[in-house]
């Protein structure tokens, strides 16, 4: 027997796609670059019409509580440690009782230092307010969080503004530079 016989004819394979099977593929090809068109045409409208517009289903950009935008602002832009400060400083005669909040008023807070800063109408006061600065420091980090206050920096009461008049010396700093 020779080896050049012709062997059984191999399995068949799949078909080769027909007339309607090749309009399937070729409609559903068109189908998806439209699509893909459309997506980048809408985003390109909406950019020029000022962003995007708010659907039926509920998202971010839906009108909501004034409340609650101001928490939502608050959170994102890092000042709940700020905003917490302003709350203390709003209920101060709470805090620390009524007879030292008519002599001492906060003034501000330093968010980098830790420090807040409270102005006294007289130096027996700010004196009284320095010796109860460590107890206000820890009862003003149980209602904020621990670490928000490190120190609270007193400030007595300021002298009165100097006014120069027209007859003032070259170089005086005022009435005080003629004393001893």
């Amino acid at each position: 027997m020779s080896t050049d016989e012709p062997t059984p004819a191999q399995p068949s394979r799949s078909p080769e796609p027909s007339g309607v099977d090749l309009a399937r593929v070729a409609l559903r090809a068109a189908k998806e670059a439209a699509r893909a068109r459309g997506d980048a045409a809408r985003q390109k409208k909406q950019a020029r019409r000022g962003g995007l517009r708010s659907g039926a289903r509920a998202d971010g950009r839906d009108p909501m509580a004034l409340g609650a935008a101001i928490n939502r602002l608050i959170t994102e832009r890092g000042w709940e440690a700020p905003a917490a400060v302003g709350g203390v400083m709003g209920r101060w005669p709470q805090i620390v009782g009524d007879d030292l909040a008519k002599h001492c008023v906060p003034q501000r807070y330093d968010e980098d230092e830790r420090v807040l800063s409270v102005q006294c109408d007289s130096t027996a006061w700010a004196t009284q307010l320095r010796l109860l600065a460590p107890t206000l420091v820890a009862r003003l980090n149980e209602d904020l969080g621990h670490g928000t206050v490190k120190l609270i920096k007193v400030n007595g009461p300021g002298g009165p503004t100097r006014r120069y008049g027209p007859l003032r010396a070259p170089g005086s700093t005022g009435p005080g530079d003629t004393y001893g």
